[in-house]
């Protein structure tokens, strides 16, 4: 929400800065350099139990038709083992590795080797090359910004193969499932494991690592800020969007064709989580640029975190929706189907004008019409590491004066639809809005407290001015 005043980038004063006042710190910005018994302890818990939710999740689907209670009661019944529902559980297979393997070379192909040409043919749409923000150590990466291209030749090339080439069956996904859930995981920890190792003895960038000396800490959350291979080839920029966000909507794709299979048709169920969540990947790709200046890219260092996270977490635990309506499938009224519609089209509406709101307060310094009027803001100042004192603004007009975040409101908004879509006939369709929630307000709170240590007395002012963070009224 801050609008630039001087010729030095936000993003590098942002970055750079103390509160006003008060003593500059090491850097907090991205992760700790220390590491609390609290956050280590949070860590252990994630590495050790994060993948076994997935395999919790998925098998709880293949097994017990989406039940999440029903394996914990036959285990504290004593009706099966943990040998039983690991001995029912599909192994890795070579077929599903081939697939695997086709599908993330066939993407490392488009990212690094095929350069973006719709930014040439479509108006208003920002690919090629184009800069990131500024790292702590003071360098502008560039980016070849092609994942909306990625998005279409992927999904062009297997709607032919679906009604003209037949290379292969449209729920090739959904067969391989599980075993596919081994492939990625494998990658997961590869690319993790390789990024740690990378970080110690050969870094893009040793100013942009940092080191705790806790091997889970680092191994979690990243040792390099922006590993790359080569000029082109970005770790975080691939794996954040390649390949699991362009399987997003092919894995909802697999999961209807199932359907059709099964059942003889597609219910509306089905088609609205298509629809919304097809709506939620093309907004990410179309502003894959602007993503570039989010938490994941700016932020976060490249660790176990995203790496795993990009691989296994998102694709399976993003597509549950699509999964529990092939075991379960629902036909909504016309009434809930109208009105679960308008949810997510509302949520994506406030999701997207409220970040076009900020970036053209940003990009015209407060000189721009939001609602039809001059925008309000609150001026700020902070201080540099080196001394130098700077202005910001931070807005408190339009959604920006409703609540702090709105724009996560409007993410949650959409998350809800994809889980009404559903029914409420079983708990693990609503994990999404559930992790969601928990996820979002995870990162109000870390960015508030960024925020706080930045503009310290002038932070206080604003959110006096705008007093909630999500829900006006509420929260």
């Amino acid at each position: 929400m801050a609008a630039p005043q001087e010729k030095r980038s936000s993003e590098e004063r942002k970055h750079r800065s103390a509160p006003n006042g008060a003593q500059t710190s090491r850097g907090q910005w991205g992760r700790a350099w220390e590491v609390d018994w609290f956050s280590l302890a949070s860590i252990i818990f994630l590495l050790m139990f994060a993948p076994l939710i997935v395999y919790y999740f998925i098998m709880s689907c293949d097994q017990y038709q989406c039940s999440l209670l029903s394996p914990l009661a036959d285990l504290l019944l004593g009706n099966r083992r943990l040998s039983d529902i690991w001995d029912k559980t599909p192994p890795l297979t070579y077929r599903a590795a081939a697939i695997y393997g086709l599908w993330v070379t066939f993407q490392v192909i488009l990212y690094a080797f095929v350069p973006d040409f719709c930014h040439k043919i479509l108006p208003g749409y920002v690919g090629g090359v184009q800069e990131g923000a500024v790292t702590p150590a003071g360098i502008v990466n560039k980016y070849e910004i092609n994942g909306l291209q990625a998005w279409i030749i992927t999904h062009v090339l297997w709607f032919a193969n679906a009604y003209y080439f037949h290379w292969f069956s449209p729920t090739i996904i959904f067969d391989n499932w599980i075993p596919l859930l081994w492939c990625a995981n494998i990658l997961g920890y590869v690319v993790s494991t390789f990024a740690m190792i990378k970080g110690y003895f050969f870094p893009t960038n040793a100013k942009d690592c940092k080191f705790t000396g806790n091997f889970f800490y680092d191994y979690m959350m990243g040792i390099e800020f922006n590993p790359r291979i080569g000029k082109w080839f970005d770790f975080k920029l691939f794996f954040n969007g390649r390949p699991g966000i362009v399987a997003w909507t092919l894995i909802n794709l697999s999961y209807a064709a199932k359907q059709q299979e099964l059942y003889g048709q597609v219910t509306n169920s089905m088609i609205l989580v298509n629809v919304l969540q097809g709506i939620y990947v093309l907004d990410f790709f179309w502003n894959e640029a602007w993503y570039l200046k989010t938490i994941d890219i700016c932020h976060d260092h490249f660790g176990w975190y995203l790496g795993w996270g990009d691989c296994v977490w998102l694709p399976y635990l993003y597509t549950l929706q699509g999964l529990y309506l092939v075991y379960h499938p629902v036909q909504l009224g016309t009434a809930n189907a109208a009105g679960i519609l308008i949810l997510g089209l509302v949520g994506y509406y406030i999701f997207r004008v409220t970040n076009h709101q900020k970036d053209l307060f940003r990009g015209t310094n407060g000189n721009c019409k939001i609602w039809g009027k001059k925008p309000e803001y609150i001026e700020c100042s902070y201080t540099s590491v080196d001394g130098t004192k700077y202005h910001s603004k931070l807005m408190t007009s339009g959604f920006w004066g409703w609540a702090r975040h709105f724009n996560y409101t409007g993410d949650l908004m959409g998350s809800l639809a994809y889980c009404l879509a559903c029914g409420s006939a079983h708990l693990l369709p609503y994990f999404y809005i559930v992790y969601m929630t928990i996820l979002l307000t995870h990162r109000c709170i870390r960015d508030e407290h960024r925020c706080l240590s930045k503009y310290g007395k002038d932070w206080k002012r604003y959110t006096a001015k705008v007093p909630y963070r999500l829900i006006p009224g509420i929260f």
